[in-house]
């Protein structure tokens, strides 16, 4: 596969067209983004022929989407990476990701509910490694919309709490922040993980007085690598409510999704790890 010269040049949408070139060249590089990087990996994973495959992997290293990093000499065998340029492209695949579940799939409502697809793929992560996350201990990862403090006058958008499922983050966080000694006791961390921007995080942190770190996903990486579900409002890409325990090496172990009962949510988990 060649890129073609696209005559209008001057259009970033033609011209990154040229690069992605066809759905299989959108699919290699979200699976590259969870955590497929061989060959013979990505072969089995698409289902596509090793000419094809070898194609495309060809013409994204050649763009400087991928970068190829040997693993084995004799043969030559390598890891296809993103590069920074690929990582760029994360928040195009949740934007993708986002527009099919609500347009294609769905009625076209915009809602933090989880559907049927959602629930089947979240299911489906246990025994998956979470990519680029580092833990000592059992982890509960609970991923939440937004949460802010009251001064920050930016805040939640416009009908936010209009959003089916939007609701509760702050509830969520606190009743995590209650049982916190519980999960410890039971040698297990707590984490909170937001889209948000680390500076507005730390802000609904110290006004809610967590006694646990709450993670930034502003780039996409955790949200793109396991294809969690997203929903868009006041212009950001937000994680619709869930709930992940990984062990110490980062294996997602067991899954609460979807969270109806924020609240619940965190008795629920907390049975779990006990029994």
């Amino acid at each position: 596969m060649r890129r073609v010269d696209l005559a209008d040049a001057d259009c970033g949408i033609a011209q990154a067209v040229g690069v992605l070139s066809d759905w299989w060249t959108f699919l290699v590089v979200r699976d590259v983004a969870g955590g497929v990087t061989r060959f013979d990996a990505l072969q089995r994973a698409l289902g596509m022929s090793r000419r094809a495959l070898t194609e495309r992997l060809g013409a994204l290293v050649d763009e400087g989407v991928l970068r190829r990093e040997a693993y084995s000499e004799r043969p030559p065998r390598y890891d296809y990476l993103l590069t920074a340029k690929g990582e760029g492209l994360l928040p195009v695949l949740i934007a993708l990701q986002d527009w099919g579940t609500r347009h294609v799939m769905g009625d076209g409502s915009l809602t933090a509910e989880a559907g049927p697809a959602e629930i089947h793929r979240v299911h489906e992560l246990v025994g998956r490694v979470v990519p680029g996350l580092t833990v000592v201990q059992p982890t509960v990862l609970f991923f939440f919309p937004g949460a802010f403090a009251p001064e920050d006058h930016r805040g939640y958008p416009p009908g936010y709490g209009d959003i089916p499922g939007a609701a509760g983050c702050t509830l969520e966080a606190r009743t995590y922040a209650a049982r916190a000694g519980d999960f410890a006791a039971q040698g297990v961390a707590v984490m909170g993980v937001s889209t948000q921007r680390p500076d507005e995080l730390a802000a609904f942190a110290a006004y809610a007085e967590l006694p646990f770190p709450l993670l930034s996903d502003e780039d996409g990486k955790l949200a793109a690598g396991l294809r969690l579900p997203t929903f868009r409002a006041g212009g950001t890409e937000r994680f619709k409510r869930l709930t992940l325990l990984v062990d110490a090496g980062a294996v997602i172990r067991s899954v609460q999704f979807p969270v109806t009962d924020p609240a619940g949510s965190v008795r629920e988990m907390l049975t779990n790890v006990t029994s």
